[in-house]
């Protein structure tokens, strides 16, 4: 799986729509959707918001783990 598989699952999971992902990470509801489209990769920044609006580590969101849990 990566990020974009993780995004999408994750988002899911949480019955978040993109609009509210967008705004609990502090991104534009586009960048979600080209995120998940796999159209634009991720800057650093980003993915930090939004393993913190997961609650889950930057491994676990880019698809080096399978454990979501941070240390």
């Amino acid at each position: 799986m990566d990020y974009a598989d993780r995004i999408l699952t994750l988002r899911k999971n949480n019955s978040l729509t993109q609009k509210q992902l967008a705004a609990n990470a502090g991104i534009s509801e586009m960048s979600i959707r080209f995120y998940e489209n796999r159209r634009r990769q991720p800057a650093c920044d980003a993915l930090v918001a939004l393993a913190d609006a997961f609650n889950v580590s930057l491994d676990y969101l880019v698809g080096r783990s399978d454990n979501p849990k941070r240390y």
